[in-house]
């Protein structure tokens, strides 16, 4: 590895760019995750990219650093909640949750979840981010990462996000 062959960069440059990874359920073949955050409405406020094989967990705080807008203030009255799934389960999470001042819901795993089930008193949430997901994915564009920079990535990311907000307004 310490020799360098005809002219050749001692570690080739990744092919398809920064922000994309080995998929270990892929068999290590070159993908991307995308963390979104939406709105209740749907309407996508936040994006992180990297490469497949990173866990969920770790993206929680770039995810959360992306939001372009300002936040209303987090009152008594007005608090903001945080759906997320199983995979965000931990103290990293929790901390990051209580730093942006998000109320956190995690659904329990194992016998918590069959006595929450027994005692719901209210309707899932995280459907709203699967359906802004659903919409990303049907342009093949986003689903297919063929784009070689991340700019790039991230403008088309940023051009779909214009249209799924007009669809989640016309949809209220």
């Amino acid at each position: 590895m310490g020799e360098v062959l005809r002219g050749q960069p001692e570690l080739p440059r990744c092919f398809w760019g920064a922000l994309t990874g080995k998929n270990p359920t892929d068999r290590a073949k070159k993908g991307v995750k995308r963390s979104l955050l939406v709105d209740a409405d749907g309407i996508p406020l936040g994006i992180a990219v990297d490469g497949a094989n990173r866990p969920d967990a770790k993206m929680v705080e770039e995810t959360l650093n992306s939001i372009p807008i300002e936040r209303p203030e987090v009152t008594s009255e007005n608090p903001q909640d945080m759906c997320l799934d199983k995979a965000y389960v931990g103290e990293e999470v929790a901390e990051l949750a209580r730093e942006f001042q998000f109320t956190l819901h995690i659904p329990p795993k194992g016998q918590e979840a069959q006595q929450v089930k027994q005692q719901a008193r209210a309707k899932a949430r995280r459907w709203v981010v699967e359906r802004t997901h659903s919409w990303m994915n049907r342009f093949r564009r986003l689903l297919i990462r063929w784009e070689k920079k991340v700019e790039n990535y991230f403008g088309m990311l940023h051009f779909v996000f214009r249209g799924t907000a007009v669809v989640a307004v016309l949809l209220d």
